[in-house]
């Protein structure tokens, strides 16, 4: 796996369910976005528009280990490594302030796919700098 990427997320009262802890589906957008942050959102809008090719979740397994509360900021864990041309494995831990666990892991597969949802490979300008960091 490569390096942790840290990114912090607030958690807003829409967040959480009648509870008052975040509804569990809401944990992959904040790893969505932490994602993001690591690849470079500029990065990944130019290489759709001008070659036509983006990333898309292929399997995502979530692991709960304790709730996460309104008015929180928790820090997203990110690590990444590379499958093969086509696919990167994510591990993304979501950790509460002070807690000894992560409270949410992801195991994230992504792949690389073209407008017409074909597999293509990953290409240089996304792969060389996370390779080189």
């Amino acid at each position: 796996m490569s390096k942790i990427y840290h990114h912090p997320v607030q958690i807003y009262y829409e967040d959480t369910d009648h509870s008052g802890v975040v509804y569990h589906p809401n944990f992959l957008k904040y790893f969505e976005r932490a994602r993001e942050h690591v690849i470079d959102s500029d990065k990944l809008a130019t290489l759709w528009q001008e070659k036509g090719l983006g990333f898309a979740v292929y399997k995502a397994n979530l692991t709960f280990q304790d709730g996460v509360e309104f008015a929180e900021i928790c820090d997203v864990r990110t690590s990444y490594q590379f499958e093969g041309k086509y696919k990167t494995l994510w591990r993304q831990e979501l950790w509460r302030p002070n807690a000894s666990k992560p409270a949410v892991i992801g195991d994230i597969e992504m792949v690389c796919l073209d407008k017409q949802k074909r597999l293509q490979p990953i290409p240089d300008e996304i792969l060389a700098p996370l390779t080189a960091g």
